[in-house]
C-alpha cells in the first residue's frame, strides 16, 4: 500500500491534464472536498467519462464504486484496479456482492480516503437526474462521513452519453466542449433522517446542476 497513494496522486493529475484537454472544464468548489480524512461525493451520472472528469477535478484521488460488468472489462480491468475502482453487483446476480462492495467502501472510508458514488444507478437516458436510489443510507449506517454533493454540466450529447442513441456506438460530433463541475457545501448525515438525506442530497446537486448549466452558457 506504501506506493499506491503517491500513484494515485499522480494518475489525478494526469487525468486532469487530459480532461483539460478534451474539454474546456470548469470546476468549482474544489475547496468543499475536505483536505483530509473519509468523505463520500455524490454526483449526478451524464456520461461515460463523468468518473474521470470527477476523478480529475477533485483536489484528492477518488475511489469509485462503478458496475461489476464495466469493472470486468478485458481491455480497462487493470486501469480500475489501479486506480480503485470498487466494483459492485446486484444481489439477484450474484448473493453476497452488494455486501461485499460495502465493505469495501467502509474500509476505504476507514483508511481516510474519499469514496464516490452515483446515486442514480445508471447513465441519464434524457439528460435529466433521475431520482437517487437506496444505497447511500447503507453507507453512511456504517460509516457517518461527510456527503459531499457535486453536479456535471456540459456531456450530455457527447458520443459517451445516451443521448441520440447508446453511449459509445455513435461518433463523436464536437472536441473541447464546454463542461462544468460544481462540488457543494459537506452535509453532515447525523444532522438528518436516512430518507431525508437521500431526498436532501438529490435537491443538492439538482441545485449544484442548475448553477453547472450557467457556468457553460455563451457569454453574452
Amino acid at each position: 500500500m506504501g506506493l499506491v497513494k503517491p500513484v494515485r496522486h499522480l494518475l489525478r493529475g494526469g487525468i486532469f491534464l487530459a480532461m483539460r484537454l478534451c474539454y474546456r472544464l470548469h470546476v468549482r468548489g474544489r475547496c468543499h472536498i475536505p483536505k483530509q480524512g473519509p468523505a463520500l461525493v455524490v454526483c449526478n451520472h451524464v456520461s461515460f467519462m463523468d468518473a474521470l472528469v470527477l476523478g480529475g477535478g477533485s483536489p484528492r484521488p477518488l475511489r469509485f464504486v462503478m458496475d461489476q460488468p464495466i469493472f470486468d472489462s478485458p481491455w480497462l480491468r487493470w486501469w480500475f484496479q489501479l486506480v480503485g475502482a470498487i466494483p459492485i453487483e446486484s444481489e439477484r446476480r450474484s448473493p453476497g456482492a452488494l455486501r461485499r462492495a460495502l465493505e469495501e467502501v467502509s474500509q476505504a472510508l476507514r483508511q481516510g480516503e474519499v469514496v464516490m458514488v452515483f446515486p442514480e444507478g445508471r447513465l441519464t437516458p434524457d439528460g435529466e437526474i433521475h431520482p437517487f436510489r437506496r444505497g447511500l443510507e447503507a453507507i453512511v449506517m456504517r460509516d457517518c462521513v461527510p456527503v459531499v454533493p457535486a453536479a456535471l454540466a456540459g456531456l450530455w450529447g457527447s458520443w459517451t452519453s445516451h443521448y441520440d442513441g447508446k453511449a459509445l456506438k455513435k461518433w463523436p460530433r464536437r472536441f473541447r466542449a464546454p463542461v462544468s463541475l460544481r462540488f457543494g457545501d459537506p452535509v453532515d448525515p447525523s444532522d438528518t433522517g436516512e430518507l431525508a438525506l437521500r431526498r436532501y442530497l438529490e435537491q443538492q446537486v439538482r441545485q449544484l446542476k442548475v448553477e453547472a448549466d450557467q457556468d457553460i452558457l455563451p457569454r453574452q
